[in-house]
């Protein structure tokens, strides 16, 4: 099990180290795979996941200590979490063990995994999810993991493909239009006027 339902139902001391045991023992065993954990707070399954926020995510694949061992961040799941997943992204990318992202968004609902296009709820923080993987120098992948059920599949495929075209686009913008200053100053109307004209 990676996860439980009720208070008392697991031992976490033992079940952290299953899966630090679990994972070294997969890496060891294939050194030129890298293994990636995806976090997820909790779902229909599992109230409570043994890892359930980057933090914990970071904090296992540092206990793991082996250099094919990563994370994949979901931006659901860090809202689902309650992250803000640009911080979590810088998190995760400064240590330089981002190996996959899947980019989605969400109504932030407890233990709602909504699926929705990406950027069309949230899409100053899709900026800044894209601002933080062109930071921290992300070479991977990226993965739509949306729910096209009463939409179109390809058209919402290709919607998702063009938001990433726009945000990393204007991502690029950003420090030109001097958001270094804007940071350093702490200033949240300046942030917004800049994403506003950016977006």
């Amino acid at each position: 099990y990676d996860g439980y339902d009720y208070p008392f139902q697991v031992n976490y001391d033992e079940k952290w180290d299953q899966i630090v045991d679990a994972f070294r023992e997969c890496c060891d065993a294939f050194p030129d795979i890298k293994f990636s954990l995806e976090f997820k707070p909790t779902d229909e399954n599992t109230r409570f996941f043994t890892v359930p926020s980057t933090g914990a995510a970071l904090l296992l694949v540092k206990e793991i200590d082996r250099p094919n061992m990563g994370l994949t961040l979901d931006v659901g799941h860090m809202l689902m979490a309650g992250e803000n997943p640009g911080q979590s992204i810088a998190m995760v990318g400064r240590e330089k063990k981002l190996f996959g992202v899947q980019l989605n968004d969400g109504y932030t609902r407890l233990a709602a995994e909504d699926g929705m296009m990406f950027g069309s709820i949230h899409p100053s923080m899709a900026l800044e999810v894209i601002y933080q993987l062109r930071k921290t120098g992300y070479k991977g992948h990226f993965y739509f993991d949306t729910f096209p059920q009463r939409t179109d599949p390809v058209k919402e495929a290709e919607y998702n493909i063009q938001r990433v075209k726009k945000f990393w686009k204007a991502a690029g913008k950003l420090d030109e239009m001097g958001l270094q200053e804007v940071m350093d100053n702490h200033d949240a109307l300046a942030a917004l006027d800049i994403t506003n004209k950016v977006i």
